[in-house]
C-alpha cells in the first residue's frame, strides 16, 4: 500500500510539474502573440498612411493614351 501511494505522489508530482511548465510557455507565447499584434497594428498603420486615398474604380481610370 505504501509503494503504490509514492508511486501516486511521484506522478502527481510530475503533473504539476508539467502543468507549470505548459503554463509558462503558454504565457511566453501569449507575450510574444501580443508583440506580433502590435507590430502588425503599427505596419498597417504604416501602410494605410502611405497609401494613396485615390480610390477610383477601374470604370473611371482614365486611359494611359490620354
Amino acid at each position: 500500500m505504501e509503494s503504490r501511494l509514492e508511486k501516486i505522489e511521484a506522478k502527481l508530482s510530475l503533473a504539476e510539474d508539467m502543468l507549470e511548465e505548459l503554463n509558462k510557455t503558454v504565457y511566453r507565447q501569449q507575450c510574444r502573440i501580443d508583440q506580433i499584434e502590435q507590430i502588425m497594428d503599427a505596419l498597417r498603420h504604416q501602410v494605410q498612411t502611405t497609401m494613396p486615398d485615390d480610390t477610383r474604380t477601374p470604370g473611371e481610370e482614365i486611359p494611359p493614351h490620354y
